[in-house]
């Protein structure tokens, strides 16, 4: 397994949630990494509470931008060098998800943040690594990127599909240039997106639900492998039998 020491790693929706663990995972293993997202308390708070090697750099990212987009990835190289590892973990959903009841707006809203920003983050480090032919792109999308699920929605649903279709090619792209790109699925998580449910979630249920450390410690792992070993996909699953 290689050593994460001073591998750099930026992650975008890092301030909660699954992009949250993924940062403290990976800064305790050394890694230099930065997090992104529209609000600054939240990654202020991250960077606050994890005493890793190396303190977890923040910066203002909306992954609905471009402009916003390129000018983060600007400031992170200039910070810790070419990027090594990125991870593109911020999403959204919407609480009217059936088609009759969200709004054409909605889809834009939910598509260019979760589709076409994580394909915007990945131009802007894609050519270096490929340069350099070394680096790995991992895509948190979610089951409903597998199968489509009512409780997902409409956009959820097509957004994830559109994810899993972006990490797929691009690596049929790149996987001779010695750049590594898995798609993670995870099952239903405890993150603040489960606020955003039409319908309240029990506490049983959610006490039922994987924990984002647990995705951390997957995504851990898969930047742990060597150059030869490549995971294009996994789904992580919560033990007891989803609720839906």
């Amino acid at each position: 397994m290689l050593d994460l020491t001073n591998r750099t790693v930026v992650i975008t929706g890092g301030g909660t949630g699954i992009g949250a663990g993924i940062a403290r995972e990976l800064a305790m293993a050394g890694s230099r990494v930065i997090v992104g997202g529209r609000r600054e308390e939240p990654l202020r708070e991250l960077s606050e509470s994890v005493y890793s090697p190396t303190p977890i750099r923040y910066g203002i990212l909306d992954v609905a931008e471009d402009q916003s987009i390129h000018d983060f990835f600007k400031w992170a190289v200039e910070q810790v060098g070419e990027i090594d590892i990125l991870v593109n973990s911020a999403g959204v959903n919407i609480p009217n998800r059936t088609i009759d009841k969200m709004l054409p707006d909605d889809w834009d809203r939910v598509l260019r943040i979760n589709a076409t920003g994580a394909y915007r983050c990945m131009l802007e480090v894609l050519p270096a690594m490929r340069r350099r032919h070394d680096g790995v792109i991992i895509n948190i999308s979610s089951i409903s990127g597998k199968r489509a699920i009512q409780l997902g929605g409409v956009v959820y649903c097509a957004s994830k599909f559109a994810m899993t279709a972006l990490g797929t090619t691009v690596a049929n792209e790149v996987r001779n240039e010695g750049v590594r790109i898995t798609n993670v699925y995870p099952g239903e998580v405890d993150t603040p997106l489960i606020d955003k449910r039409p319908v309240p979630v029990s506490q049983a249920h959610r006490d039922s639900m994987l924990k984002p450390e647990d995705i951390a410690a997957v995504v851990g792992t898969i930047c742990r492998l060597p150059a030869r070993a490549n995971v294009p996909e996994v789904v992580v699953k919560p033990t007891v039998q989803e609720w839906f």
